[in-house]
């Protein structure tokens, strides 16, 4: 009797493993279809079962709690959409939750993106449209929650990539740029900046038009130096990304008439610094920001091959602009004379 008892038992054990087995493997009958469901926040385990069934992505809604009971997954699950695709199992959706597998968009913000290509990044991936990006930009109640003390968050947005999960609000994924900033500034770079006369918005501003400025990084720090000598001098920063902020792209030409222009950011026009940053600044060009060369230059021009040159008098600098026009003047015939070559062969 207790022998047929313990068969009993060890075929109904054997039975179930079975079934488990099968379950688990056995594909959803859901065929080659691309199901996307969402896990929202606070959700049960239960309740993830439940959304599951609804797709037809569950056979049996008890054996799928229970196996999350034992495995600890109940106590786990993460929030989000997640992406079904093909042929699938029981087994394949419990990794795919024990992963946290949800979908994310990935966005990077580049040293000296400014808002407008901020904005064109996160309208491509369907988080944010522009005109609402730039409606909260300038938002003076969530410009007051993150301290910032500036016209905009422009400049205040980390460059870094970002993994956003499907359905963030757009607010926590800026606000998650502007902790990122500030998380990656040291303690010790603010009190420098304190100690020069810099509050975290004219550190971030000087940075943001040294990055626009320099391409190399050992002149960041000589650059950084002339538009301090300036600001002590009070002679205008005459920085020629600041003239077109607003009003065009950056990678189109700065004319004459840019540079007359009347705006709040135009430092040909203003003294001092713009009212906030023109872009968003690497931490290479915040830390030339607060600790600037020590070098006695006032004026720099182009060498036309990712350089400057550097002066000290307006004299020293005239010479230096005439030789850039020179050169530039040079290379155009030559590209002239190049593509009548190429047109005659």
């Amino acid at each position: 009797m207790k022998r047929n008892i313990i068969l009993i038992f060890g075929i109904i054990i054997l039975l179930s493993c079975i079934y488990i087995a099968v379950e688990l493997i056995v594909p959803l009958p859901v065929g080659s279809k691309n199901i996307e469901i969402q896990i929202p926040d606070g959700c049960t385990f239960k309740q993830a079962g439940e959304i599951l069934s609804k797709e037809g992505l569950m056979r049996d809604k008890n054996l799928f709690i229970f196996i999350g009971r034992i495995t600890g997954l109940d106590r786990r699950i993460r929030a989000g959409y997640y992406s079904i695709t093909g042929s699938v199992n029981l087994l394949d959706i419990f990794n795919m939750f024990k992963k946290g597998q949800i979908i994310e968009y990935e966005i990077t913000i580049l040293e000296g993106d400014s808002l407008r290509e901020i904005s064109e990044k996160l309208l491509g991936k369907g988080i944010i449209d522009k005109e609402e990006f730039m409606k909260l930009s300038s938002d003076e109640g969530f410009l007051s929650f993150y301290d910032i003390d500036a016209p905009t968050f422009e400049g205040y947005l980390y460059p870094d990539t970002y993994k956003i999960p499907k359905g963030t609000d757009p607010e926590e994924v800026i606000g998650m740029m502007i902790n990122k900033m500030r998380e990656s500034i040291p303690t010790e770079l603010y009190e420098r900046a304190s100690e020069i006369g810099l509050s975290e918005r004219q550190l971030l501003t000087l940075a943001s038009i040294i990055e626009k400025e320099a391409v190399t990084d050992r002149e960041r720090p000589i650059i950084s130096a002339v538009y301090h000598n300036r600001l002590k001098k009070g002679i205008k920063l005459q920085a020629d990304p600041t003239a077109i902020y607003g009003v065009k792209s950056f990678k189109e030409k700065i004319t004459a008439k840019d540079v007359r222009r009347k705006t709040k950011y135009n430092t040909y026009v203003k003294k001092g610094l713009p009212p906030g940053p023109i872009a968003s600044p690497g931490y290479k060009s915040i830390v030339a920001s607060a600790y600037p060369s020590d070098v006695p230059y006032l004026y720099f021009v182009s060498n036309n091959d990712g350089t400057h040159h550097f002066s000290v008098t307006a004299k020293e600098h005239e010479a230096a602009v005439k030789e850039y026009r020179k050169k530039k003047e040079m290379e155009k015939k030559l590209n002239e004379k190049n593509t009548e070559d190429d047109e005659e062969s």
